[in-house]
């Protein structure tokens, strides 16, 4: 899907599509103002909400702010992913061999719907209806080149062939950087570059020599240059494919379960790189397919712009399976899945992965991740746990636990006040069950929490077990007064950190007349 020898490219996107997915799930209403969010700031919005002043970058206040009726969700890749399934069936169903780039965008060769529907523009029509039907908005470009095809999705133009460089030429160098399903992840940091260097438009950038871009710029800027000139970014791999690259797992007991087939898919995509590795090359458009109990066939292509990673791998069977057995689609299957197949559609050399100065990019943290992944292939899903940072008072409450691969989405906002809160610096180790001790002040009377949450007594001895430190100082205590107004779900309690002899540091917490050790200051 290159654009070479005539083949143009029809791209479909779906805008706003997050911020639709989020709306979808909870059944609001499309034209409702929503954001979507990660890190506390908006990564989407619907039209509503920008005609209301919301825009990407804006923190989750300054968003709320502008438009008070605003819906916020976080991001979730998964449910963006299990959403977008049906449109992207809607779409194979009249036009098979679609790819898709992420959730919200596909593309396809233009030729096969060019000569089925009689023309370019009664094939764009027809797509778009295909969509409107399932009650989502799209528009549709095509053009000779994959990356010039997206770009004019966004504004919905059908770009003459042998055009591309000329509709790309006025419009700002951003363009470039839109889609980062077809970009590195630096490519604004090099737009931005370009645009204090005077370079303002694509038409601009494409005017330089490619041998100064390539020597000042870098292998990202050399693909840019070449989408800004209208010449396929990766030209078509001449690399056959090696044998015995598609792998394939029978499923016993069959898959009906999203988390069952989602491990299942971990596992095979580990095994697909390991393939890969042993033959030297790397994915760049992977096939997912699944066989269902009965007989029922489904597959699904995905492109990414760089080679794929084992989690990678594993993040879109994740997204597939979860679209297939749990999407609103009128081609859900009647049975769980009995096969899973992953077949490698284009290869090119593992040299492609980029190297740093100093050894592979993150070499030693891939090297670690993959063994941690063998151990979840052993012991299960739920056997390595990554911290995500949550919401809360407690240490223990501001960490969210996730298996390794998921998606690191807080259980509670982190963003939110939490009154209460304990101050920093945080214990450097949380207790899983936080054992009794006992504080004293002078003559050995046991130190307690007013009502008013004071120390009664000032704080001279704590005892753990059998041993006894000489408390040296203290700060707090903090109260706590949490769901004040659920008497059946209230608690009442105070933190203090104290400083013991020989620098020794804990946190403590009272709780139903008794204090226990949280946290370890090491």
């Amino acid at each position: 899907m290159s654009g070479i020898g005539g083949s143009r490219v029809l791209a479909l996107w779906c805008p706003d599509w997050p911020a639709i997915a989020a709306a979808a799930a909870v059944d609001l209403s499309p034209v409702s103002p929503v954001a979507v969010l990660s890190a506390n700031r908006v990564i989407a919005c619907s039209a509503k909400a920008r005609s209301e002043g919301v825009h990407r970058g804006l923190r989750r206040r300054e968003a709320q702010s502008r438009c008070p009726q605003l819906y916020v969700a976080q991001g979730d890749p998964d449910r963006d992913a299990r959403l977008f399934e049906p449109v992207a069936a809607a779409v194979d169903a009249v036009a098979p061999g679609t790819e898709v780039l992420r959730s919200g965008l596909v593309v396809l060769s233009a030729r096969g719907v060019r000569r089925y529907f009689g023309s370019e523009e009664v094939a764009a029509e027809r797509l778009v209806d295909e969509v409107s039907a399932r009650g989502v908005e799209c528009q549709v470009g095509i053009a000779d080149q994959l990356s010039t095809a997206v770009i004019a999705a966004r504004r919905g133009v059908i770009v003459p062939a042998g055009t591309g460089a000329k509709f790309l030429a006025p419009l700002p160098m951003r363009e470039l950087a839109a889609e980062p399903s077809l970009s590195d992840p630096r490519r604004g940091e090099l737009v931005d570059l370009l645009h204090r260097l005077g370079i303002r438009t694509i038409g601009a950038f494409a005017a330089l020599p490619a041998v100064d871009v390539a020597s000042r710029f870098g292998t990202d800027a050399v693909l840019a240059h070449r989408a800004a000139r209208g010449e396929p970014e990766r030209p078509p791999s001449a690399r056959v494919l090696p044998p015995d690259l598609d792998v394939e797992y029978r499923c016993d007991p069959i898959l009906e379960r999203v988390d069952a087939a989602a491990f299942a898919g971990r596992a095979l995509a580990e095994k697909l790189h390991r393939a890969l590795s042993a033959a030297g090359v790397a994915c760049t458009r992977l096939t997912v397919s699944a066989t269902t109990a009965n007989g029922e066939q489904m597959a699904r292509t995905w492109r990414c712009a760089e080679p794929l990673t084992p989690e990678a791998t594993a993040d879109r069977v994740r997204w597939q399976l979860d679209g297939w057995l749990t999407g609103r689609t009128d081609t859900r299957p009647t049975a769980g899945i009995a096969v899973l197949r992953l077949e490698p559609v284009e290869v090119v050399a593992s040299g492609a992965l980029q190297q740093g100065l100093w050894g592979g990019v993150g070499e030693e943290e891939e090297r670690a991740r993959r063994a941690l992944v063998r151990v979840q292939g052993l012991l299960g899903g739920e056997s390595v746990q990554v911290g995500v940072l949550s919401g809360g008072r407690g240490p223990s409450e501001r960490i969210t636990l996730l298996p390794l691969g998921d998606e690191r989405i807080p259980a509670r906002d982190p963003a939110q006040p939490w009154p209460g809160r304990l101050p920093e610096p945080s214990p450097t180790a949380v207790l899983e069950s936080p054992p009794s001790v006992s504080m004293t002040g002078a003559h050995g009377v046991p130190v307690t929490v007013t009502a008013r949450g004071f120390f009664d007594a000032e704080p001279e001895q704590l005892r753990w077990g059998s041993r006894e430190w000489a408390v040296t100082g203290w700060a707090g205590p903090w109260p706590i007064d949490e769901r004040w107004w659920d008497p059946a779900d209230s608690r009442t309690a105070a933190r203090a950190q104290v400083l013991l002899e020989k620098s020794r540091a804990l946190l403590l917490i009272w709780d139903e007349g008794q204090w226990s050790v949280e946290g370890i200051y090491e």
